[in-house]
Order: C-alpha cells, then sequence, then structure tokens
C-alpha cells in the first residue's frame, strides 16, 4: 500500500488505528504522529503510513532450478512497516522494491534447489528461513520488517510432472509385488508348520477331519 497524503487544507488531522502520519514541515520530517486527533501548524504536510501486517503475492514467474528445468514459482510475503519516516524518504513506492526483493528471492533459492526438492518441497534451500532472509536482506534500508516468505506454488513443466508420477507409480507397484511375495511366503510357511504338526500329531489330524465335516454327517475313523 502507498503512504497517503492528507488534504493541506485541512486545520485538523484524525490519523486512524493501523497508521501513523509523518508530518514534514519546509521539507523536513518533524514528527511522527501515532493514531489521535491533532491540530495542524501551517506549511506542515503529512504523510499515513500503514503499520498493521500486509500480504504480497507476487505474480508467477519462471525459474530454472539447480537441474536447468525451468519451474514456474510464486511467493507470499508477509511484512510491515516498522521506520514510517524511513519507508517515506526511501522511495516513491517502496513497495515496488519490496516486490523486486521477494522476485530476486525467488530466483536464489529455487535456483539453488534441485528438481527432487521441488517435487517433495524440501530441502535445505526451500528452508523457509533462508527465502525470508534472502528477501529481507535486501529491504533493510526501506523501513520494513520482513516477516515470513512463503513458497506458496511451484509448478513444474507437464513432461517433468508425468515422468516423476510414472517413476511413483512404478515404486508403489513394487512395493504392493513384494508386500504380495511377502504374504505367499508367510502363508506357504504357515501351511508347510501345519502340516508338519498335523503329521507329528495323528490325534490332532483326525479332529481337524472331525470338525470339517459338514453338520449332521457321521465320520467313521478306522485305525
Amino acid at each position: 500500500m502507498s503512504p497517503k497524503s492528507w488534504n493541506p487544507f485541512v486545520r485538523h488531522l484524525t490519523v486512524p488505528a493501523g497508521q501513523v502520519c509523518v508530518e514534514h514541515v519546509d521539507g523536513a520530517v518533524r514528527r511522527l504522529l501515532e493514531p489521535g486527533r491533532y491540530r495542524r501548524p501551517r506549511r506542515a504536510t503529512y504523510t499515513g503510513v500503514p503499520t498493521t501486517e500486509q500480504l504480497l503475492t507476487t505474480a508467477t514467474q519462471r525459474v530454472p532450478d539447480a537441474d536447468g528445468v525451468v519451474v514456474q514459482a510464486t511467493v507470499t510475503v508477509r511484512w510491515r512497516v516498522v521506520d514510517a519516516a524511513v519507508h517515506v524518504a526511501a522511495a516513491d513506492e517502496p513497495t515496488d522494491l519490496l516486490y523486486l526483493a521477494a522476485q530476486l528471492a525467488v530466483r536464489d533459492v529455487v535456483g539453488a534447489a534441485t528438481t527432487d526438492d521441488l517435487v517433495r518441497g524440501r530441502g535445505p534451500a526451500l528452508d523457509e528461513t533462508a527465502l525470508t532472509e534472502a528477501a529481507r536482506s535486501r529491504v533493510a534500508d526501506l523501513g520494513i520488517e520482513v516477516r515470513q516468505v512463503v513458497l506458496k506454488d511451484v509448478v513444474l513443466p507437464p513432461e517433468v510432472r508425468e515422468a516423476y508420477a510414472a517413476q511413483l507409480t512404478a515404486r508403489l507397484q513394487g512395493q504392493a509385488s513384494l508386500e504380495r511375495a511377502r504374504a505367499e511366503v508367510a502363508s506357504l510357511r504357515a501351511l508347510a508348520n501345519g502340516a508338519r504338526l498335523l503329521e507329528e500329531h495323528p490325534a490332532l489330524a483326525r479332529l481337524r477331519l472331525v470338525e470339517a465335516v459338514p453338520m449332521g454327517s457321521s465320520v467313521r475313523i478306522e485305525v
């Protein structure tokens, strides 16, 4: 949000909540006015600056990662003004510089990340602190505090997404086959153990036979 200038013909000034007002007299900063009502002196001009936390989301930009794959990335910046006088004097549009800092931070961080890091959404280069510090260092002289920079969206090229999807499918199918093989081995082992047990204990074998016969049937066991 750009600083707001108050009408110079108004005799009183009311600073709303969530803002501070930078008072200039003869071009020099005289004081910072907190929310409240003030009588304005002659030759004074005022610029209102929001002090509440704000969000800035960059447009999608194309950035090559460490593997040379060009991805589309978007970030969101949480920020607020901490020094209104510096913020007003730093540039005509300080938020434009913040926007540029966020874009450069994306290039720094995504450019250091591998495609695997981007697919999994984690890795040393994608640490949120690294992204925040990359943006913060570029706006230290704007009276701005960058609280957090979040890599909001990363879109890989279609062919890369398809390749990773095929890789994931193959891995899951392999895991499923392995689990089926393990289940079959366990089943055969149980059958072998059961057969050995019945062979060693004939009475148990006859009992199992009786249990398997339908109700109402007669069983004759020859010894």
